[in-house]
């Protein structure tokens, strides 16, 4: 694993007509790098606006047009098109609503920018899109991870995010009103629109360190069907021991996130041990570095033990719910793919309901360890305890939420630690719902398929050859 992170020597200054002004890191943008060199600089880099930075040809939908980005700074806009969307626009609907899509995450939009060839790439924040505020993009200090071999795929050479006021700024030194681009740019016509007389100028000295971690794998390799594989994982890190605003040593456990699901996964692998040996085979998954960037995960995505295009499913369990049995379960990213509707029926035989989760717009399908499996085309099932109001047996909905609540206040804080006072006849139902779905698949040939209208589905469609 590489770790960056900008030296406190950095500067940025906005060149604009009548000369030059500094942009303060971590006030008015967040610069940050995932190459593995100690320097990174632009010199009067220009700056071109390429809307939501969103190339999806089954959408009818290229935000890039061709532009020739090579060398310079694209300047994109976080969530989908049609995030902002009022009823009767033509992008109304075209990339979820308020659900986002791949399109949406920051990641991707990187990922674009490198593709093709510009030197940086810095989204514009606001908290609606982003679903966080200014400070949780400055939390981190721009320290960054990723894998060795994957960093200079991942981003441009510089990578970063400038603040809202600052950016409308940016595009009024250069005659642009970003609120009416903002607007222009939820059209399928939209061109990139080159930010005239204006330029940016980076010193970025870095601290750059090289680490190595484990994923920790179990197998039961199946009796008919080897090759064919399912994976079911969660990720055995969390942040561990560090230091809080006023100095103190504090220790981030993530008991719930995610030494829960850890314990799913091995009970889901006892009750295959236990009873006959599958038709396909089983792959367990303890994954490391979730927390910098889903490296453990993306890393076996990378180097798989068996073929991705024979890989039937992966289940990954990211936080479960403690406070109970519940009526209800939830659906991250619904509509995605057939595992869903195999998870939906298996809560249905519980004589619970389902429905998708109360909060799509943050993008949680897009923000766990199955991602690097669906962007391979895999099928996936996310179970993930904080998608929504629990309607519990003891207390209702009233009850669900108050859970829910206070398990958000404590997500990555010291209080999400084991307690004597957690119910865990929740989590079983979830799990107990989803080795139901694994068993299924396990002594079957079936290959559950992707909705028509996800992102993911054309990817599978590619390798379709490969499974019979």
């Amino acid at each position: 694993m590489l770790r960056t992170k900008p030296m406190p020597a950095m500067t940025v200054r906005l060149n604009v007509p009548n000369g030059s002004r500094s942009l303060v890191q971590f006030k008015d943008l967040c610069l940050f790098t995932v190459h593995p060199e100690n320097h990174q600089s632009l010199d009067h880099a220009q700056l071109v606006f390429v809307g939501y930075g969103v190339h999806a040809p089954e959408r009818g939908w290229d935000d890039f047009k061709g532009v020739d980005l090579k060398g310079k700074i694209a300047v994109i806009l976080i969530n989908d098109p049609d995030f902002d969307a009022s009823a009767g626009e033509a992008v109304a609907g075209k990339f979820g609503g308020r659900a986002m899509t791949y399109y949406g995450r920051w990641t991707y939009k990187y990922e674009e920018a490198a593709q093709r060839g510009a030197a940086a790439a810095i989204i514009v924040h606001d908290t609606p899109g982003a679903s966080y505020p200014w400070a949780t993009v400055i939390a981190p200090g721009a320290e960054e991870y990723a894998l060795e071999d994957q960093g200079d795929k991942e981003a441009p050479p510089i990578a970063g995010w400038i603040q809202g006021d600052a950016a409308a700024a940016l595009f009024k030194s250069a005659g642009q009103d970003l609120t009416a681009l903002r607007v222009k740019a939820r059209s399928p016509d939209f061109r990139p629109v080159p930010l005239d007389g204006v330029s940016l100028t980076v010193d970025m000295p870095v601290a750059v360190s090289h680490l190595v971690s484990q994923n920790v794998i179990g197998k039961i390799v199946g009796k008919t069907r080897p090759n064919d594989s399912i994976l079911v994982g969660a990720h055995w890190d969390a942040f561990g021991e560090s230091q809080d605003a006023a100095g103190h040593t504090i220790i981030r456990r993530g008991a719930n996130d995610d030494g829960a699901g850890i314990a799913a996964v091995l009970e889901v692998a006892r009750a295959f041990v236990t009873g006959p040996r599958p038709d396909r085979t089983l792959v367990f998954a303890a994954w490391t570095g979730e927390e910098r960037g889903l490296l453990g995960s993306s890393w076996y995505a990378a180097h798989p033990l068996f073929p991705i295009a024979t890989t039937v499913a992966n289940v990954t369990f990211d936080v479960l719910q403690t406070a109970g049995p519940a009526r209800n379960a939830f659906i991250v990213g619904a509509g995605q793919d057939q595992l869903q509707d195999a998870f939906a029926a298996a809560a249905k035989m519980q004589g619970r309901t389902t429905s998708p989760e109360a909060e799509p717009e943050r993008g949680a399908f897009y923000r766990a360890d199955h991602l690097p499996f669906a962007r391979l085309g895999v099928p996936v099932l996310p179970i993930m305890g904080m998608s929504g109001d629990y309607d519990l047996v003891n207390g209702g909905v009233a009850a669900g939420a108050r859970w829910a609540a206070g398990y958000r206040r404590c997500y990555h804080q010291p209080c999400d630690a084991w307690s004597q006072t957690w119910d865990l006849r929740g989590a079983a139902q979830d799990i107990a719902a989803a080795w139901a779905v694994v068993h299924h698949l396990a002594f079957s040939d079936t290959w559950p398929g992707w909705s028509a209208g996800s992102e993911f589905a054309a990817i599978r469609a590619s390798s379709n050859a490969s499974r019979r």
